[in-house]
């Protein structure tokens, strides 16, 4: 039985340089014994390591205010109006003409275009809904959602479909949809595999039909694996929906994405594999976080909270003939812990781009009845729309030459030594997401003197604007203006014993 990831389901990205939330001295000890408890012992899905982990952070997190519950998001984002949707499915000439029409009805806040073609030459259609439909506005960051990457996996295409709509219908009589369109862009894809999805039979609910593409590829083993050795008979021939994906993902400097899924109901976060000499033991699960894993574990329970039900614990599916013994029992999971998958597309997007992206598997009916998408389009809606929300959780500004003011593209920008490295774009422009915590952000150029400057997060300065001017080699320095951000208070103030003890839990933890 197949579930939707890379057996089932997808990933994404990764890089070197963030910096960790700091943590109270008090609650790092516990975890520091949790974490010298379990690393003598080998890791099997299931065992407390990785969920240990999780959970310390989820009530960090929670402790912060920075989680916002299903309930919350209710009444935040007031009268949301979807009455008019029509739950239906829609083949691939019916999508095409329903992602026009709404272009036609929306001129001013949607443009719509292909990434690429198919195996058998569909379009890989892209509605943008925005404030700025057309082009890059800077300042304003780039999302994405792309779904139906298994084809018999449908229900994330729909809901796409769904979302626009919604978006579009209730941004005059909504302020928070307003705000949202007026500061992203954001670009949905329905479907990355059409040809499958043409396959597929409505009503399946964990088969395989019409998962992979028109030549038998499983789309989320096909991209480029994190290690070299892995290239195999998946992923050593780059099909036309993956190439057409990596290309349309390097063209836009995206920020935050996730791949929509079905097959259960859970959010699954990077890495997807796992080191080459862990692989060699023919283990079927390994936990593998990323550098950025506290960032991951944020955005991936952001959505599960904002879920009806998959952010709580137990059986992941209504239906119980559909839950397999393995599943994961809570709303998150680290993707090689659940099970190894090599060249799947959230491990790629990390590695090779600035962008962060999830794997959300929405429901457990792979391809529900018509009947069913109401109810599942109420459990996840808010997940969707929150989801979006959290690309303004970052470090963002410009980066410019302090002599001629011209924007530096190619810069690099760390938070600290260990995390993902992002780079400037067109206009010198960068987005850095983070959890709330101090950070000493550090930006290079080759050609330039590197300047770092220190950056505070907090529940009520949750985005931080900060600008670059670096000084090319050889001219005279000017001044540096120091960031006028809040003094830490006691939640976010590094000590002396959470510095020595952050290391060795990082270096146990991915050991």
């Amino acid at each position: 039985n197949f579930r939707s990831r890379g057996s089932g389901c997808a990933r994404r990205g990764y890089d070197t340089a963030r910096r960790r939330k700091v943590m109270p001295d008090l609650l790092l000890l516990p975890l520091l014994l949790l974490v010298v408890q379990s690393a003598a012992k080998p890791l099997t899905l299931g065992q407390e390591r990785s969920t240990d982990v999780e959970k310390f952070l989820i009530n960090q997190f929670e402790n912060q205010d920075d989680i916002t519950t299903y309930e919350q998001l209710i009444s935040d984002l007031g009268n949301l109006d979807d009455s008019f949707l029509d739950f239906r499915h829609y083949n691939h000439k019916e999508l095409a003409r329903k992602l026009n029409e709404t272009h036609v009805a929306y001129p001013n806040l949607t443009a719509l275009y292909s990434a690429g073609q198919s195996v058998e030459g569909r379009d890989l259609w892209v509605l943008v809904v925005s404030k700025f439909p057309h082009a890059h506005q800077k300042g304003v960051p780039e999302f994405k959602y792309v779904a139906n990457m298994h084809g018999n996996e449908v229900s994330g295409r729909v809901f796409l479909i769904y979302l626009a709509e919604v978006l579009l219908r209730n941004y005059d009589s909504n302020p928070n949809i307003r705000k949202l369109l007026d500061t992203t862009r954001i670009h949905l894809m329905p479907t990355m595999n059409p040809d499958g999805y043409e396959k597929a039979i409505e009503g399946d609910d964990s088969g395989v039909r019409g998962r992979a593409n028109a030549v038998g590829q499983d789309l989320n083993r096909n991209f480029p694996p994190r290690f070299p050795e892995l290239l195999n008979r998946e992923n050593s021939k780059t099909q036309p929906e993956t190439a057409a994906i990596m290309r349309w993902t390097k063209s836009i400097p995206f920020v935050l994405s996730a791949n929509l899924h079905g097959g259960t109901a859970i959010v699954n976060y990077p890495f997807d594999d796992a080191p080459v000499d862990r692989l060699r033991t023919r283990r079927f699960s390994y936990y593998s976080p990323a550098p950025d894993n506290e960032l991951f574990v944020r955005l991936a329970y952001s959505y599960a909270r904002a879920h009806k039900r998959m952010w709580k614990p137990g059986p992941r599916c209504l239906n119980p003939q559909l839950e397999l013994s393995g599943d994961p029992q809570s709303g998150i999971v680290n993707g090689a812990e659940w099970y190894i998958v090599s060249g799947g597309m959230q491990d790629w997007n990390y590695v090779n781009t600035n962008c962060m992206e999830l794997t959300v598997e929405i429901n457990c009916v792979k391809f529900p009845p018509k009947a069913r998408l109401k109810m599942l389009w109420d459990e996840n809606k808010y997940a969707l729309l929150h989801y979006i929300m959290q690309i303004h959780n970052a470090i963002h500004g410009f980066v410019y030459d302090a002599a001629t003011r011209s924007p530096i593209v190619g810069a690099t920008i760390g938070i600290d030594t260990h995390s993902k490295i992002v780079t400037s774009f067109d206009g010198g422009e960068y987005w850095r997401l983070v959890n709330i915590g101090n950070y000493t952000v550090t930006v290079d150029h080759p050609d330039y003197l590197s300047v770092t400057r220190e950056v505070v997060i907090t529940r009520n300065r949750r985005s931080a604007v900060i600008d670059f001017a670096l000084t090319r080699v050889g001219d005279p320095v000017p001044n540096q203006v120091r960031d006028p951000a809040p003094e830490p208070d006691s939640a976010t103030r590094p000590s002396l014993l959470t510095m020595l003890l952050l290391p060795l839990i990082s270096f146990l933890l991915l050991h």
